[in-house]
């Protein structure tokens, strides 16, 4: 199955941190990015030994996870009008280091949906390895 992720999330390059999905249903996620060795990001964080920021890392998780709550809105036959917004960070644990030039697979799981916000669990794994695990919520801010 095909998915045109730009077409379901407002996320661009150079911030895309989703490559392609895996698999998709309507309560989990799976998607991977490619992390390029030449990466910019790699010349300014620890430029002798680059290692992909957390924060980068926990980005590609909220991106699957805005994917997934794009899906489930249009299953049930709603616009995706606004932009996906992160507003809440429940925990998040850093497991082993991300190097360059490896690809990450993402997963995100919807944990509930309260009104218009939605609360997710993700981990990002690298050759089956976790390296992150975050528990989130999201809420689409309408644009001007």
């Amino acid at each position: 199955m095909e998915f045109d992720i730009c077409a379901m999330i407002p996320h661009r390059p150079p911030f895309l941190w989703v490559d392609r999905i895996v698999s998709l249903d309507d309560e989990k996620i799976v998607t991977e990015k490619d992390l390029a060795a030449d990466l910019e990001l790699y010349q300014g964080h620890y430029p002798n030994q680059p290692i992909t920021p957390g924060v980068i890392l926990c980005e590609a998780v909220f991106q699957a996870g805005a994917l997934l709550i794009s899906h489930r809105l249009d299953q049930d036959g709603i616009s995706f009008s606004g932009v996906p917004v992160l507003t809440r960070i429940y925990s998040a644990k850093f497991k082993r280091q991300v190097q360059p030039g490896t690809t990450i697979t993402m997963e995100a799981k919807l944990v509930e949906k309260i009104g218009s916000a939605w609360v997710l669990k993700g981990k990002v794994k690298v050759d089956g390895k976790t390296a992150v695990s975050v528990e989130f919520g999201c809420t689409e801010a309408t644009t001007p």
